[in-house]
């Protein structure tokens, strides 16, 4: 008789590692709070209603972590600078955005090498979204 290994386990995703869908709603409900009251970043969002945006955001997060693929089963593939493309950013809105961001990361009092990691991602991604000098 052979004794048999029990499965392995999958690699955890940073999705799952940083906490889940839990963890991408505060994240990103935190930061569309402060959106709502930001001069420079709220007439990025033109929907009256900041809701749909922070749903897309949150999905494209999570999907984007290793989460579900909510977001490209509904949307499709994200083009996030085709998307951004019709809104002037520049670098008072980026940095507004990474403000928002920041402080919202903060928040979710995540382990520092998993905030470190997020961080740069945001960061990254901030700094590819402007368009304007």
């Amino acid at each position: 008789m052979t004794a048999s290994l029990p499965p392995a386990r999958p690699t955890e995703t940073f999705y799952e590692l940083v906490g889940g869908e839990p963890t991408f709603t505060r994240l990103v409900h935190g930061f569309y709070l402060r959106v709502a009251d930001d001069p420079v970043l709220r007439p990025l969002y033109p929907e009256e209603d900041l809701g749909p945006a922070e749903e897309r955001f949150r999905l494209f997060l999570m999907q984007y972590w290793g989460g579900p693929t909510t977001y490209s089963d509904q949307r499709g593939h994200p083009r996030l600078r085709m998307r951004h493309a019709p809104f002037a950013i520049g670098p008072e809105a980026r940095d507004a955005w990474l403000n928002a961001m920041g402080a919202s990361l903060l928040e979710l009092d995540l382990p520092e090498e998993h905030g470190e990691v997020l961080w740069q991602y945001l960061v990254n991604t901030a700094y590819a979204m402007q368009n304007q000098d």
